[in-house]
């Protein structure tokens, strides 16, 4: 009877049998070839922490670069669209006419993406945030293109929601009789005094209401997203997209904290804007003498539009890039000053002054956590057991996968999960599912029943998935 049990079980190996996704899964940790093919067809939800104009990638903006005829400064590869006074610039068709394009395409991808980087040469930190300004003219005018380009790839690869931080928002508001806001809210902040910053902003936002800022976030607004993504259809049955407003942290105060009123009046007026954030590098030396002072303006807004939710990139740092005392207190500040209801990035948690009760605090009030692998690696050199993944999941903060910014990184929503299945093998199927309903259920969209909709989707996604699994 022995050798008839052995020989089934024998036969059953050979034939195959059907698995569990679990059980694939954890045949298949150290194949990341399997893992392609895994999550690439696993259902991925949203994509919480996504700029839109990182995400697109290089090739079809240096197509529109070369059709509009650009001007292209030959020694950093940055584009224009008029020619500047000074420096080495030359109209894309001279040196097409001259026979160097193909050259210069490929040194352009070198400085607009992470293609071909040898580690060695250039800051991976610089060659990433210095690539916006290269790349962002040729963007202009085709913003209805890049999100196609978007919604397309999402689609092909699983993923069921975006929601993007599109653009700054234009803003004719004039600041310059203000300026002295700037000194005056410096000096309190150096003395934490929040009521009085606060005051401050009390006297600068009804300026910012005289001066009709509800009237630029009412322009953008209808004039430039709504027309923009109903006359492309963005929205489908396969797909959904939702934009973020943002801030530029190397503003100074006055001017971040204007733009900063009409990202927050944009989003509480349209259902389309999911929230607001705040970008830039988070080591400059603005956004770190300002840093506190931004987190009580963001405060400060929410008492306004109380309505309005807002992510934040905090702790985008990491030994070494900035002094140990500055790694103590920026996740803390975007938690408890600002009121963070998702935190991006989040790397330098383990450095926090007080990091556990931070972490019981985030799970106890359900802050995310957008967790970008491929980002942190590359930006801050920060992977594997160097990355605080794991402190996140063991205090039960909500955790979600995203790209951060899929095309300077070459990257794409299933690498983020393959890393992580291969890096961090105490996280299950049933954990990363989770962490897939959690990019639906913690995502900004204000139409509940959109959401309920999204995660009634999500299910059947997973129940096709799960029924069609492989043998073997």
């Amino acid at each position: 009877m022995k050798l008839i049990y052995t020989i089934l079980f024998s036969a059953i190996l050979n034939f195959g049998y059907a698995q569990s996704p679990s059980q694939y899964l954890e045949k298949i940790r150290d194949n990341e070839a399997q893992l392609t093919a895994f999550f690439s067809q696993m259902p991925k939800g949203g994509d919480l922490h996504h700029h839109f104009s990182g995400s697109i990638y290089a090739e079809p903006i240096l197509e529109d670069a070369i059709a509009d005829d650009f001007y292209l400064n030959t020694a950093t590869m940055q584009v224009l669209k008029e020619k500047p006074a000074t420096g080495n610039w030359e109209q894309f068709s001279a040196i097409k006419g001259r026979g160097e394009l193909d050259i210069y395409k490929q040194k352009i991808m070198e400085k607009w993406s992470v293609k071909d980087y040898n580690y060695v040469s250039y800051p991976s930190d610089k060659l990433f945030f210095e690539s916006f300004d290269k790349f962002s003219p040729a963007i202009t005018g085709h913003f209805g293109e890049g999100l196609l380009e978007l919604k397309n790839r999402a689609i092909s690869e699983n993923v069921s929601y975006i929601e993007t931080q599109l653009s700054t928002i234009p803003s004719n508001i004039k600041t310059e009789d203000l300026s002295d806001f700037n000194k005056q809210l410096r000096q309190l902040a150096i003395k934490r005094d929040e009521k009085g910053v606060k005051a401050l902003l009390d006297i600068l936002y009804k300026k910012m209401l005289e001066r009709d800022a509800a009237k630029d976030a009412s322009t953008f607004n209808s004039n430039f997203v709504e027309k923009m993504h109903n006359d492309l259809k963005i929205d489908d049955q396969r797909f959904t997209m939702r934009y973020q407003n943002f801030v530029l942290r190397f503003m100074e105060p006055v001017d971040l904290f204007k733009n900063l009123v009409v990202a927050f009046i944009s989003a509480d007026k349209s259902a389309l804007m999911a929230g607001v954030n705040i970008v830039s590098p988070e080591d400059g030396e603005t956004s770190m003498k300002d840093y506190w002072l931004h987190m009580v303006m963001f405060n400060y807004c929410h008492s306004q539009y109380p309505n309005v939710k807002y992510s934040m990139h905090a702790g985008e740092l990491t030994l070494g890039l900035v002094q140990p005392e500055d790694l103590t207190w920026h996740i803390s500040d975007a938690v408890y000053t600002a009121g963070a209801n998702r935190i991006g990035h989040g790397v330098d948690v383990a450095y926090e002054a007080k990091s556990y009760e931070l972490l019981r605090y985030m799970a106890k009030n359900k802050i995310v956590i957008e967790i970008n692998l491929v980002s942190n690696e590359f930006i801050l050199k920060v992977k594997e057991n160097r990355h605080p993944i794991s402190l996140y999941r063991n205090f039960g903060v909500p955790i979600v996968i995203s790209t951060d910014d899929a095309g300077i990184l070459r990257t794409n929503m299933t690498e983020q999960y393959v890393l992580l299945a291969k890096r961090y093998k105490d996280i299950s199927y049933p954990d990363i599912k989770q962490y897939v309903y959690n990019s639906i259920n913690f995502s900004f969209i204000q139409d509940e029943k959109l959401k309920k909709q999204l995660t009634k989707d999500l299910d059947t996604r997973f129940k096709t998935f799960e029924a069609n699994f492989p043998l073997k």
